[in-house]
């Protein structure tokens, strides 16, 4: 059964959402919050797999919510995924460096919905290919911020390679084919790199390789 808190200021939007998920028989929502600060009480509380947050709310904000999760290492297995309206904005990047999963637009259609929570559950991947590629054509777009990015001494040659693969929106699928090493290898590759550079997630992988300027923007 995945666990999942639903972290949204609106309640037509909270109870929108629940009746979605209550009609799945291997999710069940555990709580409701209203800000960031009964939703961290409240991750506290129920350890859900899942944390869908809103990006804006009063008290505490999304952004503000997800750094503390992902700096409390009683809440090391939540999976924080954001809830916007907007799309792509600087909210969004924000909160992928504050240790976001991944995120989605509160019109996302039901099954992309669904499908999301299923998969920030397992903690694989959330971003989709195509939406990396989004990502990464925006963000690249930007300068990386001053004095930002762990260091990538500790990969190997093989796992640098695999990450700036994911920074380019490749699948492990994709980045076997690349690398000429099969899939099972290359999410071993990907996942000792998150391993050791401490990231959650994929997500957090694309920032990090621009971050660190293993990846640089285009025309730089």
């Amino acid at each position: 059964m995945i666990r999942v808190l639903l972290v949204d200021d609106q309640p037509l939007i909270r109870s929108g959402f629940r009746a979605l998920l209550d009609l799945e028989d291997d999710i069940e929502v555990v709580a409701e919050a209203a800000d960031g600060s009964e939703g961290l009480d409240l991750a506290r509380e129920h350890l859900p797999d899942v944390a869908l947050v809103d990006i804006r709310m009063p008290v505490v904000d999304g952004i503000e919510a997800t750094r503390r999760i992902a700096a409390d290492p009683a809440l090391a297995g939540v999976h924080v995924v954001i809830l916007t309206n907007y799309g792509l904005d600087e909210h969004v990047f924000d909160a992928l460096r504050a240790g976001a999963a991944g995120f989605l637009v509160k019109d996302v259609v039901p099954e992309d919905f669904l499908h999301a929570v299923r998969v920030a559950a397992r903690g694989d991947a959330l971003l989709a290919p195509s939406i990396t590629r989004k990502l990464i054509n925006r963000y690249v777009t930007q300068p990386p911020p001053t004095g930002t990015g762990a260091g990538l001494e500790g990969l190997t040659d093989r796992e640098r390679e695999a990450v700036a693969l994911v920074a380019q929106g490749l699948s492990n699928d994709e980045i076997a084919g690349r690398m000429v090493i099969s899939p099972l290898t290359a999410k071993t590759h990907v996942n000792r790199a998150m391993t050791k550079l401490r990231a959650r997630d994929r997500a957090q992988l694309v920032v990090l390789a621009y971050e660190s300027g293993l990846v640089t923007p285009r025309g730089s």
